[in-house]
């Protein structure tokens, strides 16, 4: 009597570790690089402090979650490929930056981490998440970034970009927050000089217009 054998199933997951570690370090260089949540995360913690720190680092981290489930989904690239969306996004996170550097400059230097002045931590965090949000080269940075570690062989691509993405976060966290502790010490150490919480104002609102003058020069890919 014959015995029907099975063959067995070996299931390699989507991602090898080679290519996770890869990935991994590439973007870990390019959080190293000098960039917009660097400096956004640095202003806002020498500003209020490390809460203020902390607060837009997480900001970043779940706009990093938000921009990982629209590129698996493809939205970022429906968004992208549309130039008119592409513009109102610039725009409109251009003007909310100057807006930030407008009230950075109205605080008349009340800045410091004594003042009862501070802005809630909520608000910091929604400042980051939708500074993120609406900055259209984060989305070009998903949808062109992520893919280029994802293969159709290894099975699902959504769920590759999502595995990508969230590695990403992960590594976005860690960086993310022990720059927004190391930006608040700085920020603790300048409240010990009253006359430099007029500068910590215009250094915050000068990040701002800076970030809001890359936006506007940014081109929609061809």
């Amino acid at each position: 009597m014959a015995v029907s054998s099975t063959s067995r199933l070996e299931i390699a997951p989507m991602i090898d570790s080679g290519t996770l570690l890869a990935f991994a370090g590439a973007v870990l260089l390019l959080f190293l690089s000098p960039g917009p949540n660097m400096m956004f995360v640095l202003s806002h913690g020498i500003a209020h402090g490390s809460r203020g720190g902390l607060a837009a680092a997480f900001g970043i981290v779940v706009a990093d979650i938000v921009l990982t489930v629209l590129t698996a989904t493809g939205v970022t690239a429906l968004i992208a490929a549309l130039p008119a969306a592409f513009d109102v996004l610039r725009v409109a996170g251009a003007l909310y930056l100057l807006w930030l550097a407008l009230q950075a400059i109205r605080s008349k230097g009340q800045l410091k981490l004594s003042s009862g002045a501070n802005i809630p931590t909520l608000e910091i965090f929604r400042r980051a998440l939708l500074n993120s949000l609406l900055n259209p080269k984060a989305l070009l940075f998903f949808m062109l970034f992520l893919p280029q570690f994802a293969s159709a062989a290894r099975g699902s691509v959504g769920l590759q970009l999502l595995t990508l993405g969230f590695v990403l976060t992960a590594i976005s966290l860690a960086f993310h927050s022990s720059l927004g502790v190391f930006s608040g010490v700085i920020g603790h150490w300048l409240t010990r000089y009253p006359r430099t919480a007029r500068v910590q104002s215009w250094f915050l609102a000068s990040v701002m217009v800076l970030l809001a003058l890359r936006l506007m020069l940014l081109e929609h890919p061809n």
